[in-house]
């Protein structure tokens, strides 16, 4: 297939089971039912595939640390599409993660020319007032790519195990791409991995709540992270198919083979470049010590960041959702009355005659006014089930799908901007 995403360009996807063989993201509905209270993005399939989501799922059976991670370029007005981020990244907050929220102006500014100046405002006025407004809590982490050391600071090292040829494999680069533009991708890779520095505790399990076109930073970051750590463990089997592991060092400091060895409780054998543990019946316990010795000597010993995905939305009109077509969105400050106008205008799945549509029943699959509810508007499964019921026998018209869409869009956007006129004052509580 050669489906080429683009985290910068406008994405259609059809259909979404094809990334499961293209670009090997797991599907999420098998992963959900260990969740104690999924989303409802997740119970109703909006959140489609995962990379490594286990290590989430385990982190809070376990009550160990995670973090979550996230980030908006400011580049135009929130609307109901980042708004599914802001919700995923305050669920998982609220699971216990420790959250981080970062604006990208290195890369608005790179990418498409966005002032530094008008970044802030941008940043500020339209996704962290209303972020806030959602219910993050203040003991999470906002901040601007070029205001954090930590990001400048790691981007820099992230470049000495990227080149061109990597980059342009997988963004599509090319001779006439800036560097700057390059050097943002690296930027979004820092961002990713920040959570694991030791001032916020060390490796973690990290999830980036996404939508699919984002997964090239994802795979570009899992790979650095993999090259930024010194050593590597492998399980392997001798002539007698007995199994033991391989703890191998990448670029370790001389030493530091020998230190895991001598902390490990089991059999080892050290080798130049390697040392074989034997009888090793802790996994986990081998991969701490590996990983408290990198730390020591200098290395980050980074866990490979997870990922969710999420599916788009579809544009009020049909086709796809943009900034640069109003009529196709919800901004997250539009006015509540023209906001429900353009619900009343949005396109649905019914049918010709009203004849037809008892007849036959409507499309709610393929009903923009369906969508709002089933994405944003509707918490109870049990109701949205009905609708659903209801339109596909022919009980539901789309005028009543319409009316209530608009009702509830009104009552969300009305609460949600005098929420943000609160969280305007809070913003010094978050180091703003």
């Amino acid at each position: 297939m050669n489906m080429k995403l683009d985290p910068w360009g406008s994405v259609n996807i059809d259909d979404y089971s094809k990334l499961f063989d293209e670009f090997g993201i797991l599907p999420f509905e098998d992963i959900c039912s260990e969740l104690p209270d999924p989303h409802r993005y997740m119970r109703r399939k909006i959140i489609f595939g995962h990379r490594s989501y286990d290590l989430i799922t385990d982190a809070m059976k376990n009550k160990d640390p995670f973090s979550v991670m996230s980030g908006f370029m400011p580049t135009g007005g929130g609307h109901l599409g980042h708004k599914m981020v802001m919700e995923e990244i305050i669920w998982h907050q609220k699971m216990g993660a420790d959250a981080f929220v970062g604006i990208a102006d290195r890369e608005a500014y790179s990418v498409r020319g966005i002032s530094w100046e008008k970044c802030r405002q941008i940043g500020i006025e339209d996704y962290i007032v209303s972020l806030i407004a959602l219910g993050f809590e203040p003991n999470g982490h906002i901040y601007f790519q070029s205001e954090s050391d930590n990001v400048k600071e790691l981007t820099f090292e992230l470049g000495s195990k990227t080149n061109f040829s990597e980059l342009s494999a997988i963004y599509g680069f090319s001779g006439e791409t800036s560097v700057s533009h390059m050097t943002s991708t690296l930027s979004q890779s820092a961002d990713i991995l920040q959570p694991q520095l030791s001032e916020y505790g060390g490796p973690k399990p990290t999830v980036i709540p996404v939508g699919a076109d984002q997964d090239p930073h994802m795979r570009l970051t899992r790979g650095i992270a993999h090259k930024m750590n010194m050593f590597r463990i492998e399980g392997r089997e001798d002539k007698n198919k007995d199994k033991y592991f391989s703890v191998r060092s990448k670029a370790a400091p001389e030493g530091a083979l020998a230190d895991v060895a001598e902390r490990l409780p089991w059999d080892t054998k050290l080798f130049e470049g390697h040392v074989d543990v034997f009888g090793a019946d802790d996994y986990s316990k081998l991969l701490n010590t590996v990983r408290e010795v990198e730390i020591e000597y200098g290395g980050y010993a980074f866990v490979p960041p997870a990922s969710t995905y999420h599916r788009f939305m579809s544009g009020l009109q049909g086709g796809k959702m943009s900034s640069s077509v109003p009529e196709s969105i919800i901004s997250l400050k539009d006015d509540p009355k023209a906001a429900a106008k353009k619900v009343k205008r949005a396109k649905t799945g019914g049918r010709m005659t009203l004849e037809e549509q008892k007849k036959l029943g409507g499309d709610p699959n393929n009903c923009s006014a369906y969508e709002l509810l089933m994405f944003h508007l509707v918490e109870d499964d049990k109701e949205l089930e009905e609708i659903y019921d209801e339109c596909v026998c022919g009980k539901r018209m789309c005028g009543t799908c319409k009316a209530l869409a608009a009702e509830l869009m009104t009552e969300f956007l009305t609460e949600h901007q005098e929420k943000r006129e609160l969280a305007k004052d809070r913003l010094d509580d978050y180091g703003l």
